[in-house]
């Protein structure tokens, strides 16, 4: 069975201990990134939304990039909306920046009633690229 191994991004690992947990876990050639949120380097949300969603995307790459990864090694996507009816315009704009071409990865839309202040959250599965 694969070790799993903890992996955290440049400077904000204190986040993560905060919280009790790891930014992603390494098992295997699998990636598996804890739910990004729009939060800026102290922790708060980002208050504009297409900001932190933005935001959000940023935050999940610099995780990917801590693991050896980027956007392009996503296999599957789930995020969570507080408003999903209303946000919908605003995530696909941005996504359609991140993943402007196919294939796409696999994605699941949920929407919740609280995400302890933020509006949006995102978490995936990547595989890791193996090293050249």
């Amino acid at each position: 069975m694969p070790q799993r191994d903890a992996v955290f991004p440049a400077g904000r690992q204190a986040l993560y201990e905060i919280n009790g947990y790891s930014a992603a876990i390494r098992s295997g050639d699998l990636l598996f990134v804890s739910g990004q949120v729009g939060s800026r380097e102290d922790g708060s949300a980002e208050p504009d939304f297409e900001q932190q969603v933005e935001l959000a995307f940023a935050n999940l790459a610099a995780v990917l990039k801590a693991a050896g990864c980027d956007l392009n090694d996503i296999v599957d996507v789930t995020t969570f909306h507080t408003d999903p009816e209303a946000q919908f315009g605003t995530i696909m704009a941005v996504k359609n920046k991140v993943f402007g071409v196919p294939p796409y990865p696999n994605w699941t839309a949920v929407g919740v009633n609280w995400l302890a202040g933020f509006d949006f959250e995102i978490k995936v599965i990547a595989r890791i690229p193996d090293p050249v």
